[in-house]
């Protein structure tokens, strides 16, 4: 079978699941694991990435208000890749190419068009049930419970340890800096697994915008800014869109130094099979005198 992944997900489950040799293509971001980078680029975005975060949203902003995608398919390449199975999504138009754009890259091919099976993670639960999905379009279901029931014993092991603790910190979980957004969809229910209290965003729902009057109301104990796309990095160099106004030092996470940096783009934000180690970094997080699985440093640090 040839398959072309255009979600960044759905690319680490190909690989875990044992079909990363029957890859022939992909999107622009899906870079893990290492060998996928070297394969066709089948999409690109047509906005400016490299912007600041406030150029970005306007640029986006712009692009929907007129009724636009956010990224272009390459339907030639894509087209020459003659695939079987093309894997992408319908849950944020924002994220990555849809499932329209797919469709409509290939209306107008001849002969025999591939299968498109298009995911639409909103809840932990989903993630999970992504690779028995993308198992299933591959003819190998067995090996897609097998995945995610190994996936979920860690999960368990994490959050069963977690459960036992006294000590719940508050935690904002921050997806986009200017204008600020905390994180929906999954990350509510990390937290919580995680052993912490989450502030904002509702588990199973699309990422909120947030006020700076309520965070400053909240006054979360913990900070954990992991904007879209952007690993620990970036992240960093745009905290000053942050730390530069007079509410961020009134926080009590910041007067205690306890506002990290995560690399979303990696692992926070992409619902595939390292949502396990973005669970076992919130606890790293949290509770640092009782997790250490060794992802400081390398899926995040303290800003």
């Amino acid at each position: 079978m040839r398959i072309v992944s255009l979600l960044p997900g759905a690319t680490e489950t190909v690989y875990a699941l044992g079909f990363g040799d029957q890859l022939v293509g992909r999107s622009h971001e899906c870079d893990y694991p290492p060998p996928a980078a070297r394969l066709p680029v089948c999409t690109e975005p047509k906005i400016h990435p490299d912007d600041s975060s406030a150029g970005v949203d306007r640029q986006i902003r712009s692009l929907v208000r007129e009724g636009l995608s956010v990224y272009r398919v390459d339907a030639g390449r894509l087209q020459s890749l003659r695939p079987d199975l093309i894997l992408t999504q319908m849950q944020c138009a924002v994220c990555a190419a849809s499932e329209r754009e797919v469709e409509a890259a290939v209306r107008e091919w001849t002969g025999a068009r591939p299968r498109i099976v298009s995911l639409a993670p909103a809840r932990l639960a989903d993630v999970f049930e992504d690779p028995v999905r993308v198992a299933a379009a591959l003819g190998a279901p067995a090996q897609g419970m097998l995945l995610r029931d190994r996936l979920a014993a860690r999960l368990e092991a994490v959050a069963r340890k977690a459960q036992s603790l006294q000590n719940r910190p508050t935690v904002a979980c921050i997806e986009w800096l200017e204008p600020l957004m905390a994180a929906g969809h999954w990350m509510p229910e990390l937290v919580r697994l995680a052993g912490g209290v989450n502030l904002f965003g509702l588990a199973g729902q699309p990422s909120p915008w947030l006020h700076w009057a309520q965070l400053v109301e909240q006054d979360p104990d913990v900070i954990c800014l992991m904007p879209c796309g952007y690993g620990i990095d970036r992240a960093e160099k745009e905290l000053h869109l942050l730390a530069g106004r007079p509410e961020w030092r009134q926080l009590k996470a910041v007067r205690q130094r306890r506002v990290y940096l995560a690399d979303g783009h990696a692992y926070f934000n992409r619902p595939g099979p390292r949502i396990v180690e973005s669970l076992e970094m919130l606890a790293e997080i949290l509770h640092p005198a009782v997790f250490r699985f060794g992802h400081a440093g390398i899926g995040w640090e303290r800003a």
